[in-house]
Parts: C-alpha cells; structure tokens; sequence
C-alpha cells in the first residue's frame, strides 16, 4: 500500500489496463436495513431522516445520496423532510455527527502518545465502517457538535502534553489528514480489487510479479522491494506512519521543554 503501488492502481484505472476496475467503495461493515412495512408505521424524526440517510450512503455512495432518494426510502413526501432538515448541508453535519457520535475518547490515564495512537485507530476503523466517509468528512468545515467534540478533545490532549497553543492545530491537523489519507487508499485498493472480482492480496502478487519483469537495468531497487511495495500489512504500516508522526511530536516537545 506504499506510494508507488497505489499510484500503478490509479494508472491501471485510467488507461484501461487488465486490472481495469469500475470505480467503487465497499463498506468494511455494512448496516442492516429497516423493514419496509415499518415505515409506514414509524413517526418521521430527524433521527430517523439521519439513520436512512446513512444507510442509502452504505448502499450507494456519496454522490447517489439525495433528498428525494431519502424520502421514497421512508415513504414520504420530499418535502416532508425539511421541516427536521433545512437542507442537504445540515444532513451531511448530521451525517457526520452519527458518525463521530461511534468514536469513544480512549483512557485518559494512558500516555499523550498512547491516547493518540488509540485514536487515530479508531477513526480509521470508523471511517472504513462507512463508504465515501472520508470523502463526507472533506465535503464541508464540519461544525456539528459530536466532530467538534472530537477536536476538542483532540486538542486537550496536546494541551496537557505541554505542546505550544500556536503549534496544536498544526499537529491535530496533521494526524487527522495522515489518518483521511490512509483510510482513503485502503478502501480504493479494497474496492479496486472487488472491480476486478480478486483480493487485495492477490492483487498484490499480480503487481509484484509485474515490478519483477521491469527490466533490472532500469528498475533495479523497485524489482528488489517488490514484495514490500506491494504487502497488504496495512495496520503494520499505518501504525509504523503514526509511530513516525509521534516521535516528531515527541521531539518537537522536547526542544522546547
């Protein structure tokens, strides 16, 4: 899942090669569905507006999610809808919100550096739990409750690590777009694989066998490392990443100390 893989996925993609995919994101957890015929006996609520919004968002995506789409789901009038929610905006806050609602804050007796690592692995596990999650995360500013609770949270934490107040949102920052990034090519490589009917570890024999046949002249530390540009050891390496974030937090602590 390094650099150079997820760039020879992307070409593939775009030049019609024989791993072309139709482009897609799968839910690592997918939600159940209501019973239709409790729709109909169910009192509309903006809760309710919010849940089959996420679940239309599991089943089709970000850009197939609609007011419309919404209100046939639940039976009702579109229209309806916007007596609980303006507009599609405030549902994507709400979305977001449900969302960030899941995230439990880790043991705050751990370690600055352990809260952290915590953390950054339970939003990547949220955000793999929902499709085109990151893509809803980097739709808007975001300024519902629940995801501002979050930053709060985020930033107490590095405020009692003794971190400068100029320098907290640059390190919140930089962890939240390490942990988006990431969760963003492993559902495009999980959902390029099942375009083409395989797995991401076969898929990544197939481009490894490929960056051996390069000729040596030329290629000679991509043929060497083959097997390591292409492993799927995607937690090892998302943990190695935040390790590598946290000793420069860590470093940065101590200079100034």
């Amino acid at each position: 899942m390094v650099l150079e893989y997820r760039t020879m996925l992307y070409l593939s993609s775009k030049k019609g090669g024989s791993f072309m995919a139709r482009k897609r994101t799968v839910s690592v957890h997918p939600p159940t569905g209501r019973n239709e015929d409790e729709n109909l006996h169910t009192p509309l609520d903006r809760n309710r507006i919010v849940q089959t919004a996420l679940q239309l968002l599991n089943e089709s995506g970000l850009k197939e999610l609609s007011m419309r789409k919404i209100a046939d789901k639940l039976q009702v009038k579109t229209a309806s809808l916007y007596y609980h929610v303006k507009d599609k905006e405030q549902l994507m806050q709400l979305l977001l919100d449900q969302i960030c609602e899941t995230m439990a804050w880790p043991d705050s007796s751990l370690p600055w550096n352990k809260q952290l690592i915590s953390w950054a692995e339970q939003f990547k596990h949220v955000l793999l739990s929902h499709r085109d999650a990151v893509e809803l995360f980097n739709s808007g500013l975001g300024g519902g409750y629940e995801r501002l609770t979050q930053m709060e949270k985020l930033y107490g934490l590095f405020v009692t690590a003794g971190f400068k107040d100029d320098q907290i949102p640059w390190i919140a920052s930089i962890v939240k777009n390490y942990v988006l990034g990431f969760a963003a090519e492993e559902a495009r490589i999980y959902a390029f694989a099942g375009g083409v009917q395989t797995t991401p570890e076969e898929l990544g024999e197939q481009y490894s066998r490929f960056f051996r046949q390069l000729p040596e002249e030329r290629f000679p530390h991509l043929i060497r490392l083959a097997s390591h540009t292409t492993n799927t050891n995607w937690a090892e390496e998302f943990e190695f990443g935040l390790g590598v974030l946290i000793n420069g937090f860590a470093a940065k602590l101590q200079d100034q100390s």
